[in-house]
């Protein structure tokens, strides 16, 4: 990788990911203090106080209207670059960060709780909209010939590149936690400021981005500005001769000219590739049902209820993020000598064992006092198990499982269920939690188990592979 192509992935990654990291994890620590604040509001406003189901009603809208939020910007993402460009598209998602940082930053102080819930649909939809944008600006810096093929090829030779996305998220979730240590931003008074952070990294990559340029590939195909894209090339690839990757572009323009993309009910009507949509949509689904964001939204609570004492609590979730992200960063140099299924088989399998070993934990707790650490073991193998395959591996089996002319449909249906059941989860948890107890695990613990039985007997492996060869094994 060339200094400017390395500098652009670590700048886009951490004013993209990290935030979308950040995020999942800011609202665990201050949650009693959030509640507490959404309590006084209503009885200064109304006069009494608000009773214990509409107050966990209304903090699980703070919580989840993050994934809407998601689901609208990745939406609007396609209309968004092919106006304003990647570059153009990351500043102005950038500028809502700024504005949802003030919403939440100065909620307390206005006493009014709707800001914080705007704020963090404002973030959800910054983020909707990078995730989908963050890669293609450094990525499609490199020889589009697999793109042309359509084959998903285009994803091997940038593993070193994209993975970063994927570590940054860990990092955010990591920051998060150790931000909301009470030696830091973990106190009542700070939590306005805790979650109005976000501005730091928006702020950066608004102020630095412009030292960049425009993705090549987007200046040649999109705009047929050959000069501009001849131009970004060298300051990327830090070398004159850019000729044959310009000619390979001009080659995939006039691919794309003649290729007829097909839609979102295209895909779901086309039966020659039923199969590969039912795993999108089973992998993607399976993702999130997986109970990792109610442990990411939930981390102290689910604590809390294992018994571990309070004053331990932070420390504890600071350990599961360090975990994660060294989960993260095997998984990164570990997909490629694997393959991408045995990593997702064995991080599903391994989410759902620890998520049976939690549920058996909280019911023998009372019993056996020891059983808490257990608790916290899985935990962490939840995440480690997550991060090391189900993390990563869904995004590039749909980049893999379909031609160019079927992947955007395919990443739209992938992404909508993503930020769909990211909703769900954040949302339903804690009346879940309420409900069933202990053997409210059990519900992400049989999905897991399907999920993974589902990639063991239908999809294949992807790696190496082109789209002609998937098929045939598919038929």
């Amino acid at each position: 990788l060339t200094f400017p192509l390395l500098s652009v992935t670590l700048l886009v990654s951490f004013g993209s990911s990290t935030l979308y990291g950040y995020n999942l994890a800011v609202v665990n620590s201050p949650a009693v203090h959030i509640k507490a604040f959404y309590n006084a509001t209503w009885s200064q406003r109304y006069g009494h106080g608000l009773a214990p189901g509409p107050l966990t009603l209304l903090y699980s809208l703070t919580v989840s209207i993050f994934a809407l939020g998601g689901l609208v910007g990745s939406l609007l993402v396609g209309v968004l670059v092919e106006r304003y460009g990647r570059n153009g598209t990351l500043s102005r998602s950038s500028l809502l960060i700024l504005l949802a940082g003030g919403f939440m930053g100065f909620s307390r102080e206005l006493g009014s709780l709707e800001m914080v819930i705007i704020g963090r649909s404002i973030t959800g939809l910054h983020s909707g909209r990078c995730c989908r944008a963050v890669h293609s600006p450094f990525l499609t810096a490199w020889s589009p010939t697999a793109h042309s093929q359509g084959t998903g090829e285009e994803f091997i030779l940038p593993m070193a590149t994209g993975s970063v996305v994927g570590i940054f998220i860990c990092l955010g979730v990591f920051f998060a936690q150790v931000l909301g240590l009470p030696e830091l931003l973990g106190e009542d008074r700070f939590w306005p400021l805790f979650l109005s952070v976000v501005v730091v990294p928006a702020s950066l990559q608004l102020l630095l981005l412009h030292c960049f340029p425009e993705s090549p590939r987007y200046l040649l195909i999109e705009r047929n500005d050959v000069c501009g894209a001849t131009k970004a090339l060298r300051q990327f690839l830090g070398t004159l001769d850019v000729q044959d990757v310009i000619e390979e572009m001009k080659e995939e323009q006039q691919s794309l000219s003649s290729m007829e993309m097909v839609s979102v009910w295209q895909l779901l009507r086309d039966r020659s590739v039923r199969w590969q949509t039912l795993s999108v949509v089973v992998v993607n689904a399976g993702m999130q049902l997986s109970g990792i964001d109610a442990i990411w939204f939930y981390t102290n609570t689910i604590f809390e209820n294992a018994g571990i004492p309070m004053s331990q609590i932070p420390y504890a979730t600071v350990g599961t993020g360090a975990t994660e992200v060294v989960a993260g960063l095997i998984g990164c140099f570990t997909i490629e000598k694997l393959g991408r299924r045995p990593l997702i088989i064995t991080g599903f399998c391994v989410m759902g064992i620890c998520l049976a070993g939690i549920t058996f934990s909280l019911l023998l707790q009372t019993a056996l006092p020891w059983m808490r650490y257990v608790s916290v073991t899985c935990m962490v193998g939840i995440i480690a198990g997550f991060c090391m395959g189900p993390a990563g591996v869904p995004f590039l089996m749909t980049a893999e499982l379909f031609t160019q002319s079927h992947r955007p449909a395919a990443y739209i249906v992938g992404g909508s269920l993503n930020w769909l059941c990211n909703f769900t989860v954040g949302f339903v948890f804690p009346f879940l939690q309420m409900s069933t107890g202990a053997f409210c695990y059990l519900v992400f613990c049989g999905i897991c188990l399907l999920v993974a039985l589902y990639i063991y007997l239908v999809i294949p492996e992807t790696k190496n592979k082109t789209f002609m060869e998937i098929s045939c094994i598919f038929a």
